[in-house]
């Protein structure tokens, strides 16, 4: 079964209730499994054009170097491997490419973005993310925010220094750490995690994570899994309805089918006749 059939999947992009523009942005190439989602922030619409600049240049550059038929080559952890090594070198291009420009434009000097991205492959799927855009997963009726935002929020509710409670009322919430394109070098955070059956893999700016509540997101997924297109709606439309202060952007992929690469000899077999 090819990616696009095993997973199901929609993406929703919105500028939200008070601002005029959208800074968010979001790529996919659902042929290699690959989303990727950003928000962007600068300068009047220099936000856009990091975050536009990072997931074109992302999208485009893993969809050229990622090729899945010399991948099945490969064993099942060299594979996962190589998703990393490929994704970071993907996301060090972009930030130089996003860094420059903010250095050789005036109208777009600070500009910077952050970043969530997602690469299935074999059973798996290869995480990064730069910031606090995040990717949420609902396994059964569990809900895990898979990433941790690189944020000072973050950072004070690790070192004990807040509650979550006092979390929810802080004015710290957009204060990043870590971002895209704001210096010469970037450390994204990678990882890889078995996929399952029935999983759903939600990517969202801090515009619908910072509206609405964790647990009314998960209600929301488990509640309309079987419509990916109309959970992102009703998560935009959500986020808008309690005040859509930023934009908002949401990628949801449903794990419908396994989607394993054969191998062993009858793979090798199958390649023949392709």
């Amino acid at each position: 079964m090819s990616l696009p059939q095993a997973l199901q999947a929609a993406s929703l992009t919105d500028a939200g209730r008070v601002r005029d523009h959208n800074e968010d942005c979001i790529e996919s190439r659902p042929e290699i499994g690959l989303y990727v989602l950003a928000d962007g922030m600068g300068g009047y619409n220099a936000g856009e054009v990091a975050s536009g600049m990072a997931t074109s240049l992302i999208a485009e550059g893993l969809l050229q170097a990622w090729d899945p038929r010399a991948v099945e080559r490969l064993a099942r952890e060299d594979a996962k491997a190589l998703a990393e090594r490929l994704i970071r070198e993907q996301i060090e291009r972009a930030n130089s490419a996003v860094f420059t420009t903010s250095q050789n434009n005036p109208e777009c000097a600070g500009m910077g973005t952050t970043l969530v991205m997602s690469l299935f492959y074999d059973n798996f799927v290869a995480v990064a993310h730069i910031g606090d855009s995040r990717l949420y997963r609902v396994r059964g009726d569990a809900m895990e925010q898979v990433t941790r935002d690189h944020s000072l929020l973050q950072e004070q509710l690790d070192s004990g220094l807040i509650t979550p409670e006092e979390a929810k009322l802080s004015q710290n919430k957009n204060l990043v750490t870590r971002a895209l394109g704001i210096d010469p070098t970037v450390e994204p955070e990678i990882h890889v995690y078995e996929a399952q059956p029935d999983d759903m893999y939600l990517l969202c700016s801090d515009g619908l994570s910072d509206m609405v509540e964790d647990e009314e997101i998960r209600l929301t997924l488990i509640t309309l899994k079987s419509n990916p297109t109309l959970t992102v709606q009703q998560l935009v439309q959500a986020a808008n309805d309690n005040g859509g202060r930023d934009n908002i952007s949401a990628m949801l992929i449903r794990v419908a089918e396994p989607f394993g690469i054969e191998r062993g000899w009858l793979a090798r077999l199958k390649a023949l006749f392709r």
